[in-house]
């Protein structure tokens, strides 16, 4: 268990270091964009295609496991959808949001540092669907729902569908799918450059989500709602992914094991931009990011000693 604990407190460590940056002011929020606009449009892509381009596409891409990852998103968005609107959510957007964020996770940041760590440059693979399953499907019907509040919304679905068409880390996990099924290779100054480039992707996505979190705030009024999506994300959604993967689809260990400690990471930042811009109870959504990343800091080497012992 401590072991497990040691290999992630590195990944976790970064986010600390960002967010004691941020509370003692030492930059600001105009910094912090800076660093998520060059991890998430240039590092992080540049990572995802040199790990994707450079296995066999049987390797990395497993058609089983897309759809047993997939479909317990599904059920547990729309559980939660349901169960929010007839409890918490006063409407239908503020249950889109909350369903969103107990099932999209923190894959751009928190994902390729911790996937990495526990199985090298072998787990690109699960979490490159796995980003193809909440983004290009979770994130768009939650985006959907959320810009249901009135007719100012028009235009979300192509809103959406662009967002994801032009999103750069989809478009690098194309590229490498398409250099890994023809065989091509990449030259060796290119994939030295990409290795380069890549490599600063976990560092900066994880100090800017720590200045994030260190900007956020948590009040008692939305402790409780929030507190249950983050039980949710972490607990409820990896147990029904393992026992979809595992006992529906029984798949390889490998891959039960890298869907179990993906959808253990916490709720994507990306929900509250959502959540914010359609008035779909952004508070509820920035208090439940802020909790499931710090409880992740724990039920992270949990789960992954729990999955891999």
């Amino acid at each position: 268990m401590i072991g497990f604990f040691l290999l992630s407190l590195p990944v976790f460590g970064v986010i600390g270091v960002g967010w004691a940056a941020t509370r003692a002011h030492l930059l600001g929020s105009g910094a912090l964009d800076a660093l998520n606009v060059f991890s998430f449009r240039f590092a992080l892509p540049a990572l995802v295609l040199r790990l994707i381009a450079g296995q066999p596409l049987r390797q990395s891409f497993n058609p089983g496991f897309y759809a047993g990852y997939l479909a317990s998103g599904v059920v547990v968005f729309m559980l939660v959808l349901g169960v929010s609107r007839l409890t918490a959510a006063p409407t239908l957007a503020a249950a889109g949001a909350h369903a969103t964020a107990a099932t999209v996770s923190n894959l751009g940041f928190l994902g390729p540092p911790l996937m990495l760590a526990f199985f090298g440059e072998r787990g690109a693979g699960p979490l490159a669907m796995a980003i193809l399953a909440e983004i290009m499907v979770l994130l768009s019907l939650g985006g959907v729902l959320m810009g249901a509040n009135g007719d100012a919304r028009r235009g979300i679905g192509a809103q959406i569908l662009r967002g994801t068409a032009f999103n750069p880390v989809v478009a690098a996990i194309v590229l490498g799918a398409v250099l890994a099924g023809t065989g091509l290779a990449l030259p060796e100054p290119i994939t030295r450059f990409l290795a380069f480039l890549g490599g600063a992707a976990g560092p900066t996505a994880l100090f800017a989500l720590g200045g994030a979190l260190a900007l956020q705030r948590l009040d008692r009024g939305t402790a409780v709602a929030s507190c249950l999506i983050s039980l949710v994300k972490l607990v409820v959604y990896p147990l029904f992914t393992w026992l979809v993967l595992r006992h529906v689809m029984t798949l390889d260990p490998f891959w039960v094991q890298a869907g179990v400690l993906i959808a253990c990471l916490p709720s994507a930042g990306n929900i509250y931009v959502l959540a914010q811009r359609y008035d779909a109870d952004p508070r509820r959504v920035s208090a439940a990011i802020l909790l499931s990343t710090i409880a992740s800091v724990v039920t992270f080497p949990c789960a992954a000693w729990l999955v891999l012992r």
